[in-house]
C-alpha cells in the first residue's frame, strides 16, 4: 500500500484502463463502442439488416398467404398463391429499396419532411377555406 494511489482495486483497474486509453489516443478496438460518443456503427448496421430481412420475408410470407387463401375459397389452385407470392417479393423489394435509399414516404407518396411540401399542402388548403 505504499502506492499514492487509491487502495480500492477497481479504482487502481480503472485508473490503468485511463492511462492505456490515453495512450491509445483516438484509435478503437474493433468492435467497442467509442466512450467520446460515437455509438457502435456495427450495430447501426446489423439493426438496419435485421429489419430489411424482416420486412422482406414478411411480405413474401404475408403474400404468399394471402394468395393461398384465395385460392382455397376461390378454387384457383395455384395461380393466386404464385401471382400474390412474386407481388409479395416485388413488395419486399421495394420495402427494402426504401430503407436503403432513406425514403419515407406517406400514403400518397408525398414527403413528410420539406418546407415545400408542407407549404404546397397549406397554401393547398388555404384555397379551399376561401
Amino acid at each position: 500500500m505504499s502506492e499514492g494511489g487509491p487502495s480500492d482495486p477497481l479504482a487502481r483497474l480503472g485508473e490503468r484502463l485511463d492511462r492505456a486509453r490515453a495512450k491509445r489516443g483516438s484509435e478503437g478496438a474493433p468492435g467497442f463502442d467509442d466512450p467520446a460518443g460515437q455509438q457502435g456503427d456495427g450495430q447501426q448496421g446489423a439493426g438496419l439488416g435485421l429489419r430489411i430481412g424482416v420486412e422482406f420475408v414478411v411480405a413474401v410470407v404475408v403474400a404468399t398467404g394471402l394468395g393461398w387463401a384465395l385460392d382455397r375459397w376461390l378454387g384457383t389452385r395455384p395461380w393466386g398463391t404464385i401471382v400474390l407470392f412474386f407481388l409479395g417479393v416485388a413488395a419486399g423489394m421495394l420495402s427494402v429499396y426504401r430503407a436503403i435509399a432513406g425514403i419515407k414516404m406517406a400514403v400518397g407518396y408525398r414527403r413528410l419532411d420539406g418546407a415545400a411540401g408542407r407549404q404546397r399542402a397549406k397554401g393547398s388548403w388555404d384555397e379551399d377555406e376561401e
